[in-house]
């Protein structure tokens, strides 16, 4: 682990404490493996993530021990790290034949106060709590927003509703909400139907801004950048002082930066990582 007081190690501590809220720990010699408590269990970081779990390097055979319980789970074989903090294991995850790709970071300027962004007539940006009625919406509205259908809107977005209400999702995600471990944020158009969403995971007065998307039929009406500043405002009201988001393309982290987030010096690493849910 870095030094205490340094921003690797803040980021690095929020990593290796989070998925403890979801998912118990198994020890690998030099990797942990994050394994949820119950099945439906909501989860950040994936269903069954590994990431070093101290100082120094990380043997072959704890990879292959890991990759082999993952396997014996039924989940991904994904690992997740920060290139800072373990900077040997990209190389050798690469070679055990996983696909890793490269998340920078950047965080927020803690003395930069946020003002609300501009929002359309009618829109209005809130909580959602765990006994909501549009929390199905609101937890589905991922799935058309990361979608490959750019047309996707109220329909698709409602039958995405019935998904995970029918899968269990919703019912798993409400003690999340209720305990505070979960912060879910949309933005509402006059009918009540979201168009945009995102969350976060307080621990340890930090967090990771994550699963920020809009409704395809509600794009280029700056509700991303509403909620990820509703968002931030959220989590420092709620006492997180280490506010941060990794990003993939540089368009998005041109427009983070003029939200007042600024480069992190840090990478997190994701090899063959589903989307946090």
């Amino acid at each position: 682990m870095s030094d205490d007081g340094s921003l690797l190690a803040r980021i690095e501590r929020y990593y290796a404490t989070v998925p403890l809220l979801f998912a118990d720990a198994e020890e690998y010699g030099t990797l942990r493996l994050f394994v949820r408590k119950e099945p439906g269990a909501p989860y950040y970081g994936g269903p069954g993530h590994a990431q070093p779990s101290g100082a120094g390097g990380v043997a072959d055979g704890d990879i292959a021990r890991v990759r082999a319980r993952q396997r014996e789970l039924g989940v991904p074989e994904t690992f997740e790290w920060l290139a800072e903090a373990a900077p040997d294991l990209r190389e050798r995850v690469g070679a055990a034949g996983l696909t890793v790709a490269e998340r920078p970071l950047m965080v927020l300027d803690p003395g930069l106060p946020r003002a609300p962004q501009a929002l359309p007539a009618a829109v209005s940006v809130r909580a959602v709590k765990a006994d909501d009625p549009a929390l199905p919406a609101v937890l589905a509205l991922p799935r058309p927003a990361f979608g490959r259908d750019d047309t996707a809107g109220v329909r698709e977005l409602a039958a995405a509703a019935e998904g995970v209400v029918a899968d269990g999702t919703v019912e798993a995600v409400r003690p999340t909400l209720r305990g505070g471990h979960k912060r879910l944020l949309a933005a509402f158009g006059p009918d009540g139907v979201p168009l945009a969403a995102g969350h976060y995971h307080p621990a340890g007065g930090a967090t990771e801004i994550g699963g920020v998307g809009t409704l395809p039929t509600a794009r280029r009406q700056g509700l991303a950048a509403a909620v990820t500043t509703a968002l931030a405002v959220d989590a420092r009201e709620h006492g997180v002082t280490t506010v941060f988001l990794a990003y993939a393309a540089e368009s998005v982290a041109r427009l983070y930066a003029r939200l007042g987030f600024r480069p992190a010096g840090v990478t997190l690493l994701i090899a063959d990582q589903p989307a946090r849910s």
